[in-house]
């Protein structure tokens, strides 16, 4: 049980609760649900596209009387929150060492991400900036802020991406008044999973995400025998209750969305450059026990 000191008396018994409930449900995990099909037809542009649907859902749909996206909600007021634990490793504390020390560009170099006061903050075409240091499943709390000056709307309103194992996003945007597909709005499981409600602050606000993750698990034949899971609090607000992934969260077009492929058991832990200034602080993860 003391695995799981969290930043809050509540939120620890919430967390307690889903981890006394992981160990029965990853072993009679049902493959058939959700429903995915899949079929390949003209799309706007005249040339064939692959469209997915999960449970008669299209992903990234747009029409609301197909797909109602979730209702909005006020998180509490902002207070202080998201203290490291003393077991945590804290990967950004809001100095430049830090940056040093725990993060690069995906190829290893030296990110050319930066700090502005106090925050990591993306820097466009700089790409995606990633841990050095390598992790399975986890627990995550991230802070992060869209732009205080709104530019956009839709997926290019302070658009990023909270990646596990660099690979697995819960989305970021800034989803205050702002109208998009449900399944990529902030606290989506992008592509995949629309959040249970929208608990987005208003732009430039700082908003939080606290994330239990289970990675998935493969056999030799690199068939996924465990899908990963998700608990996602965003704001302090329930915005995903132990979600099983049905797939990869990969961008393949419009209206579908990458399946499982085989990787390893750690990697690293990365954040999305989307040509947005989108700032994160107070970045620090727990290892857990698969």
């Amino acid at each position: 049980m003391k695995a799981f000191s969290l930043l809050n008396p509540a939120t620890a018994v919430f967390i307690l609760a889903i981890s006394s409930s992981t160990s029965v449900s990853f072993g009679h995990e049902d493959f058939s649900k959700p429903v995915i099909t899949t079929e390949t037809k003209k799309g706007d542009d005249g040339k064939d596209a692959l469209y997915m649907y999960i449970d008669g859902v299209k992903v990234h749909e747009l029409d609301t009387t197909k797909q109602t996206l979730p209702p909005v909600v006020t998180p509490g007021p902002v207070g202080v929150v998201g203290a490291a634990p003393s077991d945590a490793i804290v990967l950004f504390d809001g100095s430049e060492k830090a940056l040093a020390e725990n993060w690069t560009d995906t190829k290893g170099s030296p990110s050319q991400w930066k700090v502005v006061d106090g925050a990591l903050e993306s820097v466009k075409k700089a790409g995606y900036i990633q841990t050095k240091e390598k992790f399975g499943s986890c627990q995550l709390h991230i802070e992060w802020a869209s732009p205080a000056s709104v530019q956009g709307d839709g997926q290019g309103r302070g658009n990023s991406g909270v990646f596990l194992m660099g690979t697995y996003e819960v989305q970021v945007l800034d989803s205050y008044n702002n109208v998009t597909y449900a399944d990529g709005q902030a606290g989506a499981l992008y592509g995949r999973q629309k959040p249970l409600v929208n608990a987005c602050r208003k732009p430039g606000e700082w908003q939080s995400y606290d994330i239990v993750f289970h990675r998935p698990i493969f056999d030799e034949s690199g068939k996924v025998t465990r899908r990963a899971t998700f608990t996602v609090l965003h704001n302090g607000v329930l915005v995903q209750d132990h979600t099983v992934l049905s797939g990869g969260t990969g961008w393949m077009g419009p209206n579908a969305a990458s399946e499982y492929k085989a990787h390893p058991d750690k990697m690293p832990f990365s954040l999305q450059d989307h040509g947005n200034p989108v700032r994160y602080r107070n970045v620090w993860i727990r290892e857990l026990k698969d």
